[in-house]
């Protein structure tokens, strides 16, 4: 391959003025730039990257660790990230924890080796994640994403969960509802308790069951709706709240399996809004967050902190919104089985 004095040779140039067309075009009068390019060109050279990024102390990767990889609301918040990264000649990688956390240690020690420009961090456990990485002499910039971390020294991004469960309760209780299931992901994980604090808050006095899972994906979805029916007619819900919407679009698939009639005997109700929650078997009603919006917010922070270390560290929190469509609707008027029955 091609290297740098390869090219310099064929364009008659120093190697500084080849570095120079490389890294700094706009001191490299438009004739040299020509014959620099012309070599490049020829010769086919790419520049070595990792090198590149040595000399400077600093490449211009931005990495982003999240929870699930295939999970879409992550895949929306990673493109906002991408948005903004591009607009400022970055690239993006991505790193899964898969909801390890030995994974998502390991992913932040090596990316602090990787000297990358910064990193988004959707973290399991946001006070352990915030200790590691205080821990760390050095490290790069990091924002908090989806979480707002313990203590100062770090931004944040994300989404006033409580208020979002608290609509859901708002909702099923006009609507009438007595019994509601919650369909929770792992009690570690922050969003998932804030959202039944809310669903509390506004559904007082009225019963609600709590079902943890230890995926939040769709055959989690579907198989906590079966066992909540393999329960007496009497301790079936009324309703269900699922976590995200791939339990919840997993709980509808398993209705529509079963005969459950949604929302006429079975009110359900996810969290997310993602792209497949409007056309899922029965359209869902969700709690919409602005993950794209994240992403990009959360870019936009790092980048601030990258250009100025004393900067501010703020916490940004969006407003969730409830998107009601066909999947919830009003108490059945008897319990499940005397409506089956009639």
């Amino acid at each position: 391959m091609a290297n740098i004095k390869d090219v310099a040779r064929l364009a008659g140039v120093s190697l500084g003025t080849v570095s120079n067309v490389l890294n700094h075009p706009d001191r490299v009068g438009p004739e040299l730039k020509a014959r620099v390019e012309s070599a490049i060109a020829e010769l086919g050279f790419v520049r070595s990257e990792p090198a590149r990024q040595l000399r400077a102390g600093q490449s211009r990767t931005i990495a982003v660790v999240v929870l699930d990889i295939a999970n879409p609301f992550f895949a929306e918040l990673i493109a906002g990230a991408e948005d903004v990264a591009a607009a400022h000649d970055a690239a993006v990688i991505v790193c899964n924890s898969a909801g390890d956390p030995a994974r998502e240690t390991a992913h932040l020690r090596h990316l602090g080796q990787q000297r990358v420009l910064g990193v988004l961090l959707s973290p399991i456990q946001e006070t352990a994640a915030a200790q590691l990485l205080a821990a760390q002499r050095s490290r790069p910039p990091v924002v908090f994403v989806d979480r707002v971390p313990t203590g100062p020294g770090f931004a944040s991004v994300s989404v006033d969960d409580v208020h979002g469960g608290a609509l859901v309760g708002e909702l099923l209780a006009a609507a009438g509802h007595q019994r509601v299931t919650y369909v929770a992901g792992p009690a570690a994980l922050r969003q998932v308790t804030d959202r039944l604090h809310g669903l509390r808050a506004t559904f007082r006095g009225h019963e609600i069951d709590v079902v943890h899972v230890e995926e939040m994906t769709i055959r989690a979805g579907a198989r906590a709706l079966g066992e909540l029916y393999a329960r007496p007619a009497d301790r079936r819900p009324q309703a269900l709240f699922c976590a995200n919407d791939l339990l919840a679009i997993g709980a509808v698939n398993a209705a529509m399996r079963l005969g459950i009639a949604v929302p006429q005997e079975l009110a359900i109700v996810g969290y997310d809004d993602i792209d497949f929650a409007e056309t899922a078997g029965v359209a869902l009603t969700t709690v919409r967050q602005p993950a794209r919006e994240i992403g990009r917010r959360a870019a936009q922070l790092l980048l601030e902190e990258v250009a100025d270390p004393t900067a501010e560290r703020p916490t940004v929190v969006f407003r969730p919104e409830l998107v009601t469509r066909t999947s919830s609707g009003p108490a059945p008027a008897g319990s499940l089985m005397e409506h089956r029955a009639g």
